[in-house]
């Protein structure tokens, strides 16, 4: 069951990659058929980052408020409605305004679906669970460069496609539960309970849903009073904040999207010379972006949150430095060179730095604090986005692309010791112990990488939870 509640809530990423990649294959139709100024097509492409921002706000508190499933539910309503106004559109202001709607759409889904799959998601399986929203965001883009391909006359088909996944997830939603843990904090604990019965496929009454629901109840009776974010920035919470503000930077200062911006540069400087081959090309680097996602899901619950973030900035770090050398000179060979960079890159971003980051920020914040913890991280998230996008043009101008890459580069290279100084290891805990080590004023750091402390109160015996989990097969 929890497999399903992770697949309808990775619909939501589906729609996010799929609304931020079909504007490509659209665009040189739009331009056909409408008179777009430079400014209004740096409006209607932007207006789905910016839309972001907002929906990024908006949920911080009303995800709290209201709940996971029905800021999903309105998110697919916003989704579906923003694919319908863009099939409809006979100006381009209003395609502007409807990729506004569908950016509101992205930022309350990328901040709510990810926090629905983990607080509902076992700890041993929490990780692999929650890439799934990353693996359904490169699948959205791949299936945009696919709907763009094979209706490549007919932009309104194409933005219309947008509406089926949105159904799709308002009624896989509709159907689904609450998390417990929001149930729980609303007073709602039978609810709760049979939510993880149903979820974990157990009995309501059976000893795994009684010891998770008393652990849960422990966490929550302790965390009454409401997040603020003065809270947010005091000590004690401030190391969660680094991390989940931190990888985000370190994600998009990165270079994704100024690597995904020249792509169509290193194909055709290394002899793919129609529009046709670099577009097949792209859905190639496209396929190896859900792949390697697909392997990060598999190794993020066995070798652990940090070893793979080192591996996945190593990676990034060589790969970038094989693109700067390739994009620094003219020569035919190292134009080859800077395209085994561009794939490599894509490899180890989507092993590792793509899906981490959402993985962390739905499992470090302590409950009360957590919506807007990871609304904070969500709007990081997007500026940094913005600000890579905005400042790519500028800084070519300024150094060339060799002297760009180089400087994407070395923040990965830097990722690394961000990685090392700050990050916990998360693998195989429960959001409740992350908060607990959290809470007593350890290094966040040391959660998972040393023997725990002794018991001084602060936290309850793991025992039942994990020796009925184990008993239970888990």
């Amino acid at each position: 069951m929890i497999y399903l509640v992770a697949a309808i809530a990775g619909i939501a990423g589906f729609l996010f990659g799929f609304d931020e990649g079909v504007i490509a294959g659209s665009l040189h139709l739009l331009r056909g058929e409408f008179s777009i100024s430079p400014l209004n097509e740096g409006l209607m492409t932007a207006a789905v980052p910016l839309g972001a921002l907002f929906g990024a706000v908006i949920s911080g508190r009303a995800v709290e408020a209201f709940g996971r499933r029905a800021m999903l539910l309105f998110a697919a309503v916003l989704f579906v409605a923003g694919a319908l106004l863009s099939a409809l559109i006979t100006a381009v202001w209003m395609l502007s305004v409807a990729r506004l709607v569908l950016g509101i759409a992205v930022g309350m889904a990328a901040l709510v679906a990810p926090l629905y799959i983990a607080e509902s998601a076992p700890p041993a399986r929490r990780g692999m669970l929650v890439s799934i929203y990353q693996l359904a965001v490169t699948l959205g883009i791949l299936g945009a460069y696919v709907v763009g391909f094979a209706f490549s006359d007919s932009w309104r088909t194409m933005f219309l496609c947008g509406a089926l996944p949105g159904i799709a997830l308002f009624v896989g939603m509709f159907v689904l539960p609450d998390t417990p843990r929001w149930l729980a904090t609303k007073g709602r604990s039978e609810e709760a309970g049979a939510a993880i019965a149903r979820m974990r496929a157990v009995a309501p009454r059976s000893p795994v849903v009684t010891a998770e629901l008393a652990e849960i109840a422990r966490t929550a009776e302790a965390d009454q009073n409401r997040g603020t974010w003065s809270e947010l920035f005091s000590p004690l919470i401030r190391p969660a904040l680094v991390v989940g503000i931190g990888l985000f930077l370190l994600q998009q200062l990165s270079g994704i999207n100024a690597v995904i911006y020249y792509a169509p540069v290193v194909f055709g400087e290394a002899g793919f010379s129609s529009a046709s081959t670099q577009l097949l090309a792209t859905i190639g680097i496209g396929i190896v972006n859900v792949a390697m996602t697909v392997v990060g899901m598999a190794l993020i619950d066995r070798i652990g949150r940090r070893k793979l973030l080192i591996i996945g900035f190593a990676g990034t770090a060589l790969s970038l430095g094989m693109i700067a050398i390739g994009a620094a000179t003219e020569a035919a060979a190292l134009d080859v060179l800077a395209m085994i960079g561009l794939a490599l890159y894509i490899a180890a971003f989507a092993v590792s730095i793509g899906p981490l980051p959402w993985v962390m920020m739905a499992e470090v914040f302590p409950l009360n604090v957590r919506g807007i913890g990871m609304s904070a991280a969500s709007l990081a998230n997007w500026a940094f986005n913005f600000i890579v996008v905005f400042s790519f043009p500028p800084l070519v101008a300024a150094i060339g692309l060799g002297g760009v890459f180089t400087v994407y580069a070395l923040v990965c290279a830097a990722g690394i010791v961000f990685t090392l100084r700050l990050v916990p290891e998360t693998n195989g805990a429960s959001l409740e112990e992350i908060e607990r080590h959290l809470r007593s004023g350890r290094p966040f750091r040391d959660l998972g990488t040393r023997a725990p402390a002794q018991d001084t109160g602060l936290r309850q015996p793991a025992l039942p939870l994990a020796g009925v989990e184990k008993a239970a097969g888990r």
